[in-house]
């Protein structure tokens, strides 16, 4: 995109603070209607829950915005580079087998630590969990054209990937903080202490990941997904202390990357695209 002057318009580390107002704005203003006129909004949108379509809203606002920046700022051709980034797999093995295999480890052992691993398929009827799984794939994961899409690599320009993962870890998990005073959310019952250290915590993985991938935005998503699948057992608040771990072994192996600027993605369009990528 170019301004009127025909100069080219660059996203700068600047446009997190539209990036966070539009987040927060639309996120915390549904939240707040939700609060104080639940009966009202009850009889116009149903019950409140994952599926009521003002919760998906208020989920969706990070995606919102991080996709309507890029195309502020770059226009329909840097939103096509931008949504390229779905094309990225170049995370390595280890990286594959945690996704896949060590996510569900970590709630499968907090469920044990807890005791209530008890039932492990809860669906009944038993292909009840593919519509389960297709809800959650479209729910939470859009939140990752915002947090990882455009968030992540504006911080990165600024501050060393680990700096970077534990602000906007903490930005994530306040930015979850009204859905623990909404009854009908799954948040409404956890405590937000150690759900506010496992956001931060999966930032942090999540970070090391992201930039291994160099910026991939289909490997953020299938993280966050994983995070949310519906057959993993409830952990809860083990497995957030468990990820805590993860993410101290992860930054140690991978300290010089962690604490530093290299292999920081900096780009928010595809690598080499980016004319603000450092």
């Amino acid at each position: 995109m170019t301004t009127r002057e025909g100069k080219k318009q660059l996203m700068r580390v600047s446009a997190l603070v539209p990036f966070l107002v539009i987040s927060f704005g639309l996120t915390w203003g549904i939240a707040l209607l939700m609060i104080l006129f639940p009966e009202q909004l009850t009889a116009i949108f149903g019950e409140i829950s994952q599926t009521n379509p003002l919760y998906i809203l208020a989920v969706y606002a990070p995606g919102f915005a991080g996709v309507s920046l890029i195309f502020r700022y770059y226009g329909l051709r840097g939103l096509g580079s931008f949504l390229r980034r779905f094309m990225l797999l170049r995370a390595s093995l280890s990286w594959w087998l945690f996704i896949l295999l060590g996510i569900p480890a970590v709630y499968y052992f907090g469920a044990v630590i807890t005791g209530s691993f008890s039932n492990p398929f809860p669906f009944d009827p038993w292909y009840s969990v593919f519509p389960a799984l297709l809800f959650m794939l479209v729910l939470g994961p859009v939140e990752e054209f915002g947090w990882r899409g455009i968030a992540l690599p504006l911080l990165q320009r600024r501050l060393v990937p680990l700096w970077s993962a534990v602000l906007l870890g903490a930005v994530w998990g306040i930015w979850h903080l009204p859905s623990f005073f909404i009854g009908g959310t799954p948040h409404s019952d956890w405590m937000f202490v150690a759900f506010f250290v496992g956001v931060v915590s999966l930032s942090v993985i999540m970070t090391a990941l992201f930039n291994s991938s160099r910026g991939s935005l289909i490997i953020a998503v299938l993280f966050h997904f994983q995070i949310n699948n519906p057959i993993w057992p409830d952990g809860k608040p083990w497995d957030f202390v468990l990820f805590s771990v993860v993410a101290v072994i992860i930054v140690i192996l991978n300290r010089e990357k962690m604490l530093t600027h290299k292999n920081s993605v900096t780009g928010v369009l595809m690598p080499g695209e980016d004319p603000g990528e450092q």
